[in-house]
């Protein structure tokens, strides 16, 4: 598997991964590579939402020629792979912690923008007309202990009283009667505005109203390096270069290692997991009393995530390999079944027949960043697995930034990634956090 810390280059022209969303949606014709030389106002480099977002939003909004340059297919990186959870938030800072961090006024600015960010991926499918399955709203946050289970009360009051949040706190008791039968879930807070989506499905609808507003998608289209050239950058790929005035990095944790080196070395790519069940019967939905489509992710530091989708399967997921190389081992879906049958012993006989991984970036300081690069050069990179609503808005974002419209006053649109220390060894750190998560979950 593709792995960005390790090769040097992405590849060109892969087919989707075999995912439950491959198989659920109309990928339909390819655009095709760009084989003649062009010019274009800008260059976006990512056909995911980040970069299909500020796409749309450049040339509907802003009448500029847009080109877009994938290196495989529309959504074939973690747009493509993800769980398709659209929630109120990214990065891996609650509102309690961004309180701590900047304070109580700028943090309000945050959920402000992160409900802005759900309303975008909403007016979106409406104003695209996209068929992605979008499911009822709510998002359960399950305490897997006993002791985070009693601090949830407070947590939900703090939302309400700081935020005007509407969240619920749900007991152990209302939890297993209205939603399910979890043996490891003591308690949650439902969040009433977040929902499931597939998200292929989201990313080709984006990519469809992208190019019905003028924008040239071109896929198997990797970049293999840029330059500037006067006041202009040339794109150069391998059978054609493009010439641009301002060029944008929508690439996330599928960077290459010499496509945007301080953008790589701001961000470590982690892969998540997913299985996909077969469909459970009636009794097994019975059983284990999953009859909703509420999204679910536990308070584990390895967090496990979790959905009942629109076939009755039920999507699980969690942390996977460290290096790309073991992506594909038996033991990870293994794993993950094995979680799901923990928390669900009901589902005992239960079979996986999906699995699948996909990296997402993580930060330094757990926040992404969206910023100005350099002179005419932008991007938008560390949602921390949690960004597919916020690359939607990120899409918007760099769009008026590059514009030279002034965006919201918040830390993640004033600076770039900081880089992480020590940037060869980032992997042994994440062994090293890996081990102490699996001691805090198990016994503190």
């Amino acid at each position: 598997m593709y792995d960005p810390l390790v090769d040097k280059d992405i590849g060109q022209g892969a087919a989707y991964p075999s995912s439950y969303w491959a198989t659920q949606t109309q990928t339909g014709a390819s655009t095709g590579a760009i084989v003649a030389d062009q010019s274009s106002d800008i260059v976006v480099i990512g056909a995911g939402y980040t970069g299909l977002s500020c796409a749309y939003q450049l040339a509907s909004r802003f009448n500029r020629e847009v080109t877009v340059l994938e290196a495989h297919q529309t959504g074939w990186g973690c747009s493509g792979r993800n769980a398709g959870f659209v929630l109120r938030g990214t990065g891996r800072l609650g509102l309690a912690q961004l309180t701590q961090r900047f304070g109580l006024e700028t943090t309000q600015r945050f959920h402000q923008e992160y409900g802005a960010a759900v309303a975008q991926v909403r007016q979106m499918i409406a104003d695209g007309n996209i068929a992605c399955d979008v499911q009822p709203e709510g998002y359960l946050k399950v305490a897997h202990k006993a002791s985070l289970g009693a601090d949830l009360p407070a947590q939900a009051a703090f939302l309400q009283r700081s935020f005007g949040y509407q969240t619920t706190y749900l007991s152990s008791e209302q939890l297993n009667s209205d939603y399910m039968h979890n043996t490891q879930a003591y308690g949650a807070i439902r969040f009433p505005d977040c929902f499931g989506v597939n998200p292929l499905a989201l990313a080709k609808g984006y990519s469809t109203m992208a190019q019905r507003s003028g924008v040239q998608v071109y896929t198997a289209s990797p970049v293999l390096h840029w330059q500037r050239s006067g006041n202009d950058f040339v794109v150069h790929t391998p059978q054609a270069r493009v010439r641009c005035k301002q060029l944008i990095l929508a690439t996330n944790g599928y960077t290459a290692k010499d496509l945007y080196p301080p953008l790589n070395r701001g961000c470590l790519p982690v892969l998540s997991s997913i299985i996909v069940t077969e469909p459970l019967t009636p009794a097994q939905l019975q059983q284990s009393g999953l009859h909703h489509t509420q999204l679910i992710m536990d308070t584990r530091a390895l967090k496990y995530y979790y959905r009942k989708l629109p076939d009755n399967r039920i999507l699980f997921g969690g942390r996977s390999a460290v290096y790309g190389r073991d992506a594909k081992k038996a033991v990870y879906p293994q794993r993950l079944l094995s979680a799901l049958k923990s928390c669900f012993p009901m589902l005992a006989d239960v079979r996986c027949d999906y699995h699948w991984s996909g990296w997402v970036a993580v930060s330094y300081d757990d926040l992404p960043r969206l910023c100005q690069a350099e002179d005419n050069v932008f991007y938008a990179a560390g949602y921390c697995g949690s960004g597919l609503s916020f690359s939607t808005l990120a899409g918007v974002r760099l769009a008026e930034m590059a514009m030279g419209i002034a965006l919201p006053s918040l830390p993640i649109y004033q600076s770039r990634l900081q880089p992480f220390p020590l940037p060869a060894f980032r992997r042994l750190g994440q062994l090293a956090y890996y081990q102490w998560g699996r001691v805090k979950d198990r016994f503190l």
